[in-house]
Order: C-alpha cells, then sequence, then structure tokens
C-alpha cells in the first residue's frame, strides 16, 4: 500500500538527466507549485512508453493546474535519458536506482517478470506544503493511474 493522504511528502534528491542533467529535489516546489509524482516500473516497455508519451503532449495541462510533473524508476538516468530521447519524451524523469524513494512511498514492486524489485506504477499529488493530497497504487504494472481523479485532486488546491 502506498503512503496514505494527509502523509507528508518524504523528501528526495535524485538524479535526472531528462529534460537535462541535474538534480529533481521535490522540496525545491514546496511554497510554489504543486508536485504530481509517477512511479513506473521500466523505460523501454510498452506500457510506460505509452504512459510517458501521452503525458509529455500534455504537460500543459498540468502547468495550467499549478504542478510539476516528475516520473521516477528504478533505470539509471542514462538509460531513462536514451529513452526519453528515442521516444521524444519531455516528463521530467528521475532516477531512483537505489530504490530509496520508491520505498520510502511504499511503491516497492517486487520481483517484476523475474528480473528483480521495480518501483509500482503509483501516483501521488504533493500540495505546495509537502502533504500528499492524493495517493494511489494500481493494481498491477499494466494498470494505469487515474489522471482525471490526479486533475481534480489538483484543480481543489487551486
Amino acid at each position: 500500500m502506498p503512503i496514505a493522504v494527509g502523509t507528508h511528502a518524504p523528501d528526495f534528491t535524485l538524479k535526472s538527466k531528462s529534460p537535462n542533467d541535474a538534480e529533481v529535489k521535490l522540496s525545491a516546489n514546496f511554497s510554489h507549485k504543486n508536485t504530481v509524482i509517477l512511479f513506473f516500473p521500466l523505460a523501454f516497455t510498452g506500457v510506460c512508453t505509452a504512459e510517458l508519451c501521452d503525458l509529455s503532449s500534455g504537460l500543459a495541462d498540468y502547468a495550467n493546474l499549478n504542478a510539476e510533473v516528475i516520473a521516477i524508476s528504478v533505470d539509471s538516468p542514462f538509460a531513462q535519458q536514451a529513452w526519453a530521447e528515442k521516444n521524444k519524451i519531455t516528463v521530467r524523469i528521475a532516477s531512483d536506482l537505489n530504490k530509496t524513494v520508491t520505498r520510502a512511498y511504499e511503491v516497492l514492486f517486487p520481483n517484476l517478470a523475474g528480473i528483480g524489485d521495480t518501483s509500482a506504477r503509483a501516483a501521488f499529488v504533493v500540495d505546495r506544503n509537502g502533504v500528499i493530497q492524493y495517493s494511489e497504487q494500481t493494481a498491477t504494472p499494466k494498470d494505469l493511474p487515474n489522471f482525471e481523479a490526479i486533475k481534480m485532486a489538483l484543480a481543489k488546491l487551486g
């Protein structure tokens, strides 16, 4: 079960090569904008590619709701960068190679397809005060989060 609504979001600083070579720090958004955190299992897989490509084409919707989207997987930042470039993904992607953040948000998916532990597919809305306002982990890695519910949670935050 992912951490619950009303919980203070665990802060993190992760490496990112996409869209530029930088660190991603959740608390940098506190007091400025809301944050949508999307965990996804693995780059270069069909469902993850479709999800991030769709998100890339709809990023303006999230910006209009005063939110930044951060996608997190256990892939290396180098693999994430190659995947993003190949698929024209513009969502900010961060690497949780050591699975520290995945564990902190309680969304570790054990032994995916027999290859090892990954992030489950999950979504969180974190408000400007750092409090989780929406929390979802999908039933299977093939299921997508409820993006309409995510947008509704953001709309309520104003």
